[in-house]
C-alpha cells in the first residue's frame, strides 16, 4: 500500500468511527480484544508514565455493572427529556438500562502519585481510549465512551476491588471514563463535524 492510501485509509477510519448504542448478541473473540486494547497501549503518554489502566468487564460482571448505568440514567432522564426528541429519549434510556446487548465494558483508570499533574494524566488516558475506539472500528467492532456512570465512581471502585490494584501499585487509581464494546447492530448516521470558531490559527 503507498503513502498516500495509508494516509487515505487513516482519515477514512477517523470520520467514519461511530459511537454505537446498539450491538449483536455476538461475544468478542479473545485475539481481537487483546489487539483492540494492545493499541490503547500505544498511544503518547506524559512523561511515558503509561499511567492507563484498564478493568475489562464482561459475562455476570458486566451485567452486574448495567446497575451503575442504570443509576446514572435516573440521574439525568429530566434533563434529557427536554433536549432529545421521544423516540431518541426512548432509545437512550434502553441503551443506559442494556448498554446495547454489549458483551464488553472497559473501565479505563489513570494511576499516578502525588509527584504527578493530574490533567496531564487525564488526557493520556482519553488518547489511550481513542486509540481504543479506533483499533475496533478496524476490526469491525463498534464502541461508546461513556462519562455518565463516573458520578458513581466510589461505589464502582468498590465493586471491582480497587483498593486491591492500590495496595498492589502503591498509586492512586481514578477512573475517567468507560469504553462500550461489541459487534454493531445498527449503522448510526456521523453528526455534521461544526467547524466554526473550533479552530483559531494563528501567525499563518
Amino acid at each position: 500500500m503507498t503513502r498516500v492510501q495509508n494516509q487515505q485509509s487513516f482519515y477514512d477510519l477517523v470520520k467514519n468511527r461511530r459511537s454505537i448504542r446498539l450491538y449483536k448478541n455476538k461475544l468478542i473473540d479473545a485475539k481481537s480484544l487483546d489487539r483492540v486494547i494492545d493499541a490503547g497501549l500505544y498511544a503518547p503518554s506524559g512523561k511515558n508514565e503509561q499511567n492507563w489502566r484498564f478493568v475489562v468487564l464482561s459475562g455476570d460482571k458486566k451485567e452486574e455493572y448495567l446497575e451503575f448505568c442504570q443509576k446514572a440514567w435516573l440521574k439525568q432522564k429530566d434533563i434529557l427529556k427536554d433536549r432529545l426528541k421521544p423516540s431518541l429519549y426512548e432509545f437512550t434510556e434502553r441503551f443506559f438500562y442494556t448498554l446495547g446487548g454489549a458483551p464488553v465494558v472497559i473501565l479505563c483508570y489513570s494511576a499516578s502519585n502525588s509527584n504527578f499533574v493530574e490533567f496531564t494524566n487525564v488526557g493520556s488516558v482519553f488518547m489511550a481510549m481513542q486509540n481504543i475506539m479506533l483499533a475496533a472500528t478496524i476490526e469491525g467492532l463498534g464502541s461508546c465512551s461513556m462519562g455518565a456512570p463516573l458520578v458513581f465512581k466510589k461505589e464502582i471502585d468498590e465493586f471491582i476491588g480497587k483498593k486491591y490494584f492500590e495496595e498492589e501499585e502503591k498509586k492512586s487509581l481514578d477512573l475517567v471514563g468507560t469504553i462500550v464494546l461489541g459487534w454493531p447492530a445498527h449503522d448510526p448516521p456521523k453528526a455534521e463535524r461544526k467547524r466554526d470558531y473550533r479552530v483559531r490559527k494563528l501567525n499563518f
